[in-house]
């Protein structure tokens, strides 16, 4: 099964292929019941895996075992992983992207921001000289096999955002991300300046960008939308929520009810993960045997 092949047949349908970001395996077995597609944040990871946040303490093995436990639960979603600016150098982003690839990712993301890095949707941003960039960029698409490779940039000023992404666009990248977009309009002129290359649009909760319903993003020309925390922000809610109301309780537990979940509930969920329990791959047909070399003398 070629798992960038067929993320890359996702983004080439009508309409927007929405993957959705995921922060542990819990929240990754949750996402699988609902979407087709997920994306490794490096912000969700950061949280989850370090308690920190995403200014740059990922270190790359952590986030490829990740997608290793990721590809073996879920033979069958794409997986999108953020390697924020490739872990610093050209030779490590071209080292982890063949990780990745070997791991089963579908694709990654490769941004241009220069250290420290932020989240895309943050203040403070700053991006390498743009030649610096499209050098890491061109090792990498060097270095992969079939991998889709998202070329993003960080950029924030208004003709350096669109001369970055004509730039992105020319290159041998499947798909561009201008990240932190902060309009209607600017999406627009984003999907000018790249021509016919797919793009990809960012939405995080309490980001820069606008609200957008896929309806609208397939009408706007974007391709693909990553949902960089829903999950994480669903479940911060949610744990606060329901420490609150024990700790008002007295440490008395909720009713349990048929709308709530408990330990069937759960495990029920976290078993469908298990390898025993996929289905396996048919065979490609064997071509018979050639005979046997008829010795001489």
């Amino acid at each position: 099964m070629n798992h960038p092949d067929r993320l890359r047949h996702a983004i080439g349908e009508p309409g927007t292929t929405p993957l959705i970001g995921v922060f542990d395996m819990f929240s990754a077995s949750l996402a699988a019941q609902h979407y087709d597609g997920m994306f490794i944040s490096g912000f969700g990871f950061a949280a989850s895996h370090y308690g920190l946040p995403d200014i740059g303490f990922i270190a790359w093995p952590d986030i490829v075992h990740f997608v290793q436990r990721l590809r073996l639960a879920f033979p069958r979603q794409h997986l999108l992983v953020d390697i924020d600016d490739g872990y610093v150098d050209p030779e490590t982003a071209c080292h982890v992207v063949q990780h990745l690839e070997a791991a089963g990712a579908s694709g990654v993301i490769l941004e241009d921001q220069a250290r420290p890095r932020r989240c895309g949707h943050v203040d403070g941003k700053r991006v390498l000289p743009l030649d610096q960039y499209l050098e890491k960029l061109g090792m990498v698409l060097d270095a992969r096999r079939d991998l889709v490779v998202v070329a993003r940039t960080d950029a924030t000023e208004e003709a350096e955002i669109l001369r970055r992404a004509q730039a992105l666009a020319a290159t041998d990248a499947d798909v561009v991300l201008v990240d932190g977009v902060r309009s209607v309009e600017w999406i627009r002129k984003v999907r000018d300046a790249i021509g016919d290359k797919p793009l990809l649009f960012n939405q995080i909760a309490g980001g820069k960008s606008p609200r957008l319903s896929l309806t609208e993003l397939a009408d706007l020309g974007v391709d693909v939308a990553i949902y960089s925390t829903p999950c994480l922000f669903a479940a911060h809610s949610a744990i606060d929520d329901a420490l609150t109301r024990l700790k008002h309780a007295d440490g008395r537990l909720p009713e349990h009810t048929a709308r709530s979940v408990g330990v069937a509930e759960s495990q029920a969920l976290l078993e469908r993960n298990i390898s025993r329990h996929h289905a396996v791959p048919s065979l490609p047909p064997q071509l018979p045997s050639p005979p046997e070399p008829v010795g001489v003398g």
